[in-house]
């Protein structure tokens, strides 16, 4: 049979010249840009350097635009696609704190600017507090315009809708806030007649977004992404660590605190203060803490946060032991702990009450000194 006389083809060396040529102009044009760029960069500082010593000013740093992070972007669109999918209620709570996050992470920013007006004794308020009040309430009046309302600053607004209303804390942590301490939250609950319904706690300046809704679970929205929260499972007083909230200047009384600390401090793996009460029970919510106590709070504070625990496994009641959800939110005492401790830490604040009730009674039966 006779060879084949078909030579194989010889790489074409006149395409693969011009391909270097074509790759090496594309360099060359990259170079250029990037030249032109740098001169154009500097000539605008130095304009600027000439502007600002004409004018008698120190110089300043040329402005550098801020490209928004990839990484960043995609993990926001994961979110909105997720809250997109709860439950109308759920979106309508989650869209509006974060709105009014926005403006409370701009002024948290600028603390140095705002403008703080003092509200009482110990409880002073900041126009980012008001801000923050009315963005929640122009935003919910535009998605539910027949909701009443119960908030901080602004007290109660009915609506038409007589069984609903909001249970707005635009600032809670309002102390932390101003000393530029980055634990404070925004705490919106809704009531249907005397029952807590949903509740939202968000945190702006780290994004984390504690949720629950009635029979559907307490869930963490976080950097890490959306997962459904737990109270701890530990059983062991000395395991626990406690969360309260200190009596200051104009509130509670410090006497009757000692004693419901002492046997905290003395039983316990620890006794924290941080601040904000609707973040300490987001907390005792997510396993953090296994209980939190604390007197002298309003509605406001505790209306979000007690559901969230309850959603999570844990138990609330008041101090007298109450657990329905209007006596808990109004009562102005709460104890909020896992299932397990909750007996525990509820017999040893009971204890504490009695210990002061019976001083309360001493005093009052002791005889009055003898005039000299």
């Amino acid at each position: 049979m006779p060879k084949s006389t078909i030579k194989p083809p010889r790489p074409s060396f006149r395409r693969t010249t011009v391909r270097r040529a074509v790759a090496e102009e594309l360099s060359a044009e990259r170079k250029t840009f990037q030249r032109k760029s740098e001169i154009k960069t500097r000539a605008l500082e130095l304009l600027q350097q000439k502007s600002e010593q004409a004018a008698g000013l120190q110089p300043q740093a040329f402005p550098v635009r801020n490209r928004p992070d990839p990484a960043e972007q995609f993990r926001e669109s994961r979110q909105d696609r997720f809250i997109s999918s709860l439950s109308p209620t759920l979106n309508v709570m989650i869209q509006a704190v974060q709105r009014a996050g926005r403006g409370l992470v701009r002024d948290f920013g600028e603390l140095e600017q705002l403008q703080i007006s003092k509200k009482g004794a110990a409880d002073f308020a900041s126009t980012a507090d008001f801000n923050s009040e009315k963005t929640l309430r122009e935003y919910l009046l535009k998605v539910r315009p027949r909701y009443g309302f119960l908030q901080e600053e602004s007290g109660v607004k009915a609506g038409e809708d007589t069984s609903h209303r909001w249970i707005v804390d635009p600032l809670d942590g309002t102390s932390n806030f101003l000393h530029a301490v980055p634990h404070f939250a925004i705490s919106l609950a809704l009531q249907e007649d005397n029952d807590i319904i949903a509740g939202v706690v968000f945190n702006p300046v780290t994004g984390d977004l504690f949720y629950a809704e009635r029979g559907g679970g307490a869930w963490a929205m976080t950097a890490s992404g959306t997962r459904r929260i737990h109270v701890s499972n530990r059983n062991l007083m000395n395991e626990s660590v406690v969360v309260t909230g200190i009596p200051h200047f104009g509130h509670s009384n410090p006497d009757r605190f000692v004693r419901q600390l002492m046997p905290m401090m003395q039983k316990t793996a620890g006794v924290r203060r941080m601040g904000a009460a609707s973040l300490d029970l987001a907390y005792v919510a997510a396993g953090r803490f296994e209980c939190y106590f604390e007197e002298d709070i309003k509605p406001w504070d505790v209306a979000a946060g007690q559901l969230i625990v309850k959603e999570a496994g844990g138990r609330v009641c008041t101090y007298d032991g109450r657990e329905d959800s209007a006596s808990v939110v109004n009562a102005g005492t709460i104890i909020a702990t896992n299932d397990l401790m909750f007996a525990p830490f509820k017999k040893a604040l009971a204890i504490s009450e009695k210990s002061d009730a019976f001083k309360q009674f001493e005093t009052a039966i002791a005889p009055a000194p003898a005039k000299e």
